[in-house]
C-alpha cells in the first residue's frame, strides 16, 4: 500500500511538469503549427518557429538569429543552437567588440538530433537527416544524411527509398 501512494503522486507530478514545459515552450517561441512535446529543459527564443509534432528532450537556443524547425523534429537531451557570434572581424575592439552577428538556423522535416548536439548559426540540416550524439554541426547537412563528429561530417545516408515509403504511408513517430 505504501509503494502505491508514492507512485501515484510521481505520475501526477510528471504529467503536470510536462504540461508546464509545453506551455512554456509555446509561449517562448515565435509560433508553432501543431503538437509540441517537451521532455527535458528547453529554452527557445521569440525568433524560433516550430512545425508540426516537434519533440524536445532538452534544447537551448541562444542568440538573435531566426530558427525554423520543421515537422516531426526530435532532439535528445542537452542540445544547443547558437545563433549569433561576437563581431571580431569588423568591430572596433579586439578580441571582439560589443556587437553581434546574427545567423539563422533551418532544420527541415523529420530531423533527429542525438544527445548533446551543437548546431551553429548559418546551418541548414536537410530533411530526414540524423545527427550523431555529441556532434557539432558547423556546415549544412544534406537530406537523409547521417552525420557526426566535431565538426560533423556525413558518414552515411538513410535508405532513401525506405524513408520515402514510410513518409508516403504517414508513419511518423
Amino acid at each position: 500500500m505504501m509503494k502505491m501512494l508514492l507512485i501515484i503522486p510521481y505520475k501526477i507530478l510528471r504529467k503536470v511538469l510536462l504540461k508546464i514545459r509545453v506551455a512554456s515552450v509555446k509561449r517562448q517561441c515565435g509560433g508553432y503549427q501543431g503538437d509540441v512535446y517537451v521532455g527535458g529543459r528547453t529554452s527557445l527564443t521569440r525568433k524560433t518557429f516550430l512545425g508540426r509534432n516537434t519533440s524536445f528532450n532538452g534544447l537551448v537556443i541562444s542568440g538573435g538569429g531566426k530558427v525554423e524547425i520543421g515537422d516531426f523534429f526530435h532532439s535528445g537531451p542537452e542540445c544547443l543552437f547558437i545563433c549569433q557570434n561576437h563581431n571580431f572581424n569588423s568591430g572596433n575592439s579586439i578580441p571582439y567588440d560589443n556587437t553581434y552577428i546574427y545567423k539563422d538556423i533551418k532544420i527541415d522535416n523529420n530531423v533527429w538530433l542525438g544527445s548533446r548536439v551543437i548546431v551553429l548559426g548559418g546551418v541548414t540540416i536537410g530533411e530526414g537527416a540524423i545527427i550523431q550524439a555529441g556532434s557539432c554541426v558547423v556546415s549544412n547537412i544534406p537530406p537523409c544524411a547521417i552525420a557526426g563528429g566535431h565538426p560533423a561530417k556525413v558518414f552515411s545516408y538513410r535508405d532513401v527509398e525506405h524513408y520515402n515509403k514510410l513518409k508516403a504511408e504517414g508513419k511518423f513517430h
